[in-house]
């Protein structure tokens, strides 16, 4: 299917001096390279194919393969529809309400002098909902966050998040937001989780917040996993094929989840266990990505304190949960 869709876009023509690398060996070339994180010397001894020609078309096969996998499979909500779509699976599956997904970042290791970060929010199934990638990897988790374009849709509400709305059991509206840890700022559309010398009831909130944003931490490493290339460095200098690189795995990792879950997510992802514990995935065996160091502190608006109030008032009232309590 993928060399279907892509061949119009690198297909190249036979010349009388020679015949061009064919659509199949470009593909096949690229998704060995990103599965395995090997060499392009040791991609060129198995396919007999030049390391600098190599070096030439995996960019492009990416490139080409993001293209046309993005809007079906790697599309960012844009109506109150698929927003709610989103903060529903949250909710039947993670128990925390009004969540339109889990934001994380990590570092890439790509060649000297410059590093890269990827930028993420994900979904109750471990999907990528958007995707942000190409910043200096130097910058902390929060400071890639203020320069991505999700968060000026936030910041601008020009995303059509839901108006605010009652939980289950409540008559109290909440605010719809994204769940974070603390290496982000706290705002109105952000929860992260509340600081140490912590009261029982922030306690539950921390522990309800955690599992929410576990879906995050699971997608990265389910990436990683498949797509070994990322256990690498990236032996590419220029940032716009590197980028090309990332945004094309996170593509496949959204086609391979939507057609083949079963078979692509077999014993890679965490599972709660009976007691609702957590019973690790075989991700966790592998080196972890680099995570982002914190930034400095920011302060908080009186509203996003109060929104994260309202829910840790929830979580400990009509949200309870009955696993929750054994957890602090």
């Amino acid at each position: 299917m993928l060399e279907e869709l892509i061949t119009p876009i690198i297909r190249r023509q036979n010349t009388n001096y020679r015949d061009c690398i064919s659509v199949g060996t470009r593909l096949m070339v690229t998704l060995r390279l990103l599965a395995t994180g090997e060499s392009f010397k040791s991609l060129s001894y198995q396919f007999r194919v030049g390391v600098s020609t190599i070096r030439q078309f995996v960019p492009e096969t990416c490139t080409a393969i993001y293209e046309v996998l993005k809007e079906k499979y790697l599309k960012c909500p844009d109506t109150v529809e698929e927003w709610q779509k989103v903060a529903d699976g949250f909710q039947a599956q993670w128990d925390f309400p009004n969540c339109l997904g889990a934001l994380d970042g990590k570092h890439l290791n790509t060649r000297p002098p410059f590093s890269m970060a990827l930028m993420a929010l994900v979904d109750s199934n471990y999907k990528f909902l958007n995707v942000d990638v190409g910043c200096n990897g130097r910058i902390s988790d929060g400071g890639v966050f203020g320069g991505c374009s999700l968060q000026d849709a936030l910041e601008n509400r020009t995303s059509n998040i839901p108006a605010p709305a009652p939980p289950p059991a409540s008559d109290q509206a909440v605010c719809y937001s994204i769940v974070a840890d603390e290496a982000f700022p706290l705002k109105e559309y952000l929860m992260t989780p509340y600081d140490q010398s912590l009261a029982v009831e922030q306690g539950i909130f921390n522990y309800r917040l955690s599992r929410a944003r576990r879906v995050v931490e699971n997608a990265f490493g389910i990436l990683a996993n498949r797509f070994r290339v990322f256990l690498t460095t990236i032996n590419i200098q220029d940032t716009a094929k590197v980028e090309a690189i990332v945004l094309a795995c996170c593509a496949l990792h959204n086609l391979l989840l939507t057609e083949n879950c079963s078979v692509y997510m077999a014993g890679v992802v965490d599972q709660e266990g009976p007691d609702h514990g957590t019973v690790p995935g075989s991700w966790r065996q592998d080196p972890e990505l680099q995570q982002a160091t914190l930034p400095p502190t920011t302060n908080a608006t009186a509203r996003a304190k109060q929104h994260r109030d309202e829910l840790c008032q929830y979580f400990n009232g009509v949200g309870a949960e009955p696993f929750q309590w054994d957890k602090v």
